[in-house]
């Protein structure tokens, strides 16, 4: 029997880049975003993680990067998240079929889902996919195309190597319900079926997967509200036999990870733990925690057990 969702829709999007300066470049001057959080990994001070998303980075609009400029370009696979789509508004997609062509992006128009939908990578081959909405961006980056702005993360669409037995985790654990089978797509969904709450497992079972480098996703982030629903989702993955992380505190949300099982075709049972790797993060505390709403991501902002190297790490940081 499906659970009832805890989760409420996606959080973030972290994947690994090459050129911080090209990264900035396109998300912000092409994409329209917002730079809202100039940081860096935590467990790697010397490498940016760079937030970008909505005006105010509002969960569900966030894509955040690692950018290593030693880093080698990916080649892409099985078992991994191939794409993600973005939700842009009615009437505005060939609008950015023709701003991304102008920016000597590659485009090619094609489906997901049933609907139209203009697909593209970034600098380093991450894969994106354009679908229209009749929603509206609830707090537009400042630069974004008049009117065009990207809204949200629409959803993520994760190669599989057993689509039917990785939907039965989802639905029994986290909640989701499947909303559609069309081929070897599987289409997911959380409560209401909204912009952020959709999923898509692509069934792959010859895949090979590839060793991660610049254009890989390193993970997708769901939302929760507070600690309390970040705890009992934590324990309903403890009952199903997943281990989450402890709680990380990561200065604008608090997080927990886990890998989602990789069930083998034709083994019941399962197989091991070894997937994609998942993050449940809270809304909170937000972005504004530390630097004023108007003035988010001009500053360097470091967490408080690196504060004492900022010399340091300032010297060996690109500049952007």
């Amino acid at each position: 029997m499906a659970r009832t969702p805890i989760i409420t829709g996606l959080h973030h999007v972290t994947a690994f880049a090459k050129d911080p300066r090209e990264n900035h470049h396109f998300y912000t001057s092409v994409l329209g975003l917002r730079l809202v959080k100039k940081t860096v990994n935590f467990d790697d001070p010397l490498t940016y993680h760079l937030y970008y998303g909505d005006a105010v980075g509002s969960p569900g609009t966030l894509l955040t990067h690692f950018p290593q400029p030693s880093a080698a370009r990916t080649r892409h696979g099985g078992s991994e998240i191939t794409e993600i789509a973005l939700a842009v508004p009615n009437g505005s997609l060939l609008r950015w079929r023709d701003r991304l062509t102008k920016a000597a992006v590659t485009v090619v128009e094609g489906s997901l889902a049933g609907r139209a939908c203009v697909r593209f990578g970034d600098p380093d081959d991450m894969r994106y996919a354009f679908v229209e909405s009749e929603a509206t961006a609830a707090s537009a980056a400042t630069d974004a195309a008049a009117g065009d702005a990207i809204i949200a993360v629409e959803r993520a669409i994760i190669s599989v190597p057993d689509a039917e037995q990785t939907a039965s985790f989802l639905v029994n654990v986290l909640g989701f319900a499947v909303a559609q089978v069309s081929g070897p797509e599987h289409h997911l969904t959380l409560a209401g079926g909204g912009i952020g709450q959709r999923l898509t497992l692509l069934d792959e079972p010859n895949a090979v997967r590839q060793p991660m480098g610049a254009g890989t996703i390193h993970h997708i982030a769901w939302r929760v509200p507070d600690d309390a629903a970040q705890r009992r989702v934590a324990d309903v993955l403890r009952a199903a036999g997943v281990a989450p992380t402890q709680v990380m505190d990561r200065q604008y949300f608090r997080s927990i990870y886990f890998r989602i099982p990789t069930p083998v075709r034709g083994n019941s049972r399962g197989g091991g733990q070894g997937g994609v790797l998942f993050e449940i993060a809270t809304d909170g505390p937000g972005f504004d925690v530390d630097e004023p709403r108007e003035s988010l991501g001009t500053a360097l902002k470091l967490p408080p057990q690196h504060e004492p190297k900022r010399s340091e790490i300032e010297r060996r940081l690109v500049a952007l």
